[in-house]
């Protein structure tokens, strides 16, 4: 199973970045897909979560109307819309895939495997 996170990068407080992950060797339209971000000297912390359909998204509350999360199974990929970004906001963010039923789609030990994670930096 491979989870490649891209599209991180510099940007300035108050811009947009897009974050997409690609899934590959597992049946992905099964899966639920998870963002985690993880700061520097802090714990990783979830982001925002989608379940396998789409139908229903969870975010935390520090990037609630701020970030979407979106999926296209057909293409095996779900992606992360970050608007009005934040220095706070600056943390390696990793994609996640978790195979659960009915669980609370922000806790992070339920979640199978893991991306190697993509750098976002806001700053002036």
């Amino acid at each position: 199973v491979q989870l490649q996170a891209s599209g991180g990068g510099l940007v300035q407080p108050g811009g947009s970045l897009r974050l997409s992950c690609a899934a590959s060797g597992l049946s992905f339209s099964i899966y639920r897909m998870g963002w985690f971000r993880q700061a520097p000297g802090k714990e990783r912390e979830f982001a925002a979560g989608i379940d396998w359909s789409g139908g229903r998204t969870s975010y935390a509350d520090s990037v609630k109307g701020r970030f979407t999360i979106s999926r296209d199974n057909a293409k095996n990929t779900v992606v992360l819309q970050m608007n009005s970004l934040k220095s706070e906001d600056t943390a390696v963010y990793y994609c996640a895939a978790d195979r659960s039923v009915g669980e609370p789609l922000g806790i992070a030990s339920r979640y199978d495997y893991w991306g190697q994670g993509t750098q976002v930096t806001v700053s002036s």
